[in-house]
């Protein structure tokens, strides 16, 4: 094979790959460039000249259709609801504890009584947060906690974006329980309970000196 030949060969192989490498790159493009429209632009096609649209009456977007008022709202007619809009178990108690532990207990501290983290260093100066003890709050209905944690009360804010409506009701059931048992007296317990109490009491005191 003569030495023009071998020339001849390199140079068809780098333009193949050459030409499969330009063509391969064209490939993995994803849409990058297409004809579309871009938000907030400029249209003229419109008489108003906008891009956008405004959407038809009743449009719903996704993942916000709630149907359920008093679900999302923690109201009926207006009025808080009395009553958790699903069953109550230890499941769901547990799930509030630990939502209750992560974005009440800073403030409300974990019993509940105003005096968190951040009462105690220097919150409680502009104003106290509120102890789920006092008349008042005992006798608030169940969907008067939810709709404070959706909305805000004072100077807290909404935890809306932060919590899912789920885990809102299970807050308020878990506050509810706060409630309950910071009144029960040990002569009220049974054998198991007060055992149980005991054991959990330990475990925590355990994990706190670790």
């Amino acid at each position: 094979m003569s030495c023009t030949s071998v020339r001849l060969r390199k140079m068809l192989a780098w333009t193949a790959a050459t030409l499969l490498t330009t063509s391969l790159a064209g490939c993995h493009t994803d849409m990058w460039h297409q004809p579309k429209l871009k938000a907030q632009s400029e249209n003229r096609f419109f008489v108003d000249g906008k891009t956008d649209r405004t959407p038809v009456a009743n449009t719903v977007a996704v993942g916000q259709l709630r149907a359920e008022q008093a679900f999302y709202t923690g109201k009926e007619g207006g009025k808080a609801v009395s009553q958790l809009p699903m069953p109550v178990t230890m499941e769901l108690l547990r799930r509030g504890q630990i939502k209750y532990n992560a974005f009440c207990a800073p403030c409300h501290g974990k019993s509940g009584d105003g005096q968190g983290m951040i009462a105690q260093r220097g919150l409680a100066l502009r104003r106290q947060p509120a102890s789920f003890h006092t008349d008042r709050l005992r006798g608030m209905p169940v969907g008067y906690f939810y709709d404070v944690i959706t909305n805000g009360f004072g100077v807290m804010y909404s935890y809306a974006s932060r919590i899912e409506p789920e885990d809102r009701w299970a807050i308020a059931a878990y506050v509810r329980v706060l409630q309950k048992s910071y009144y029960t007296q040990m002569n009220e317990l049974t054998p198991e309970d007060i055992q149980r109490l005991q054991e959990e009491t330990k475990s925590e005191g355990t994990e706190r000196t670790q």
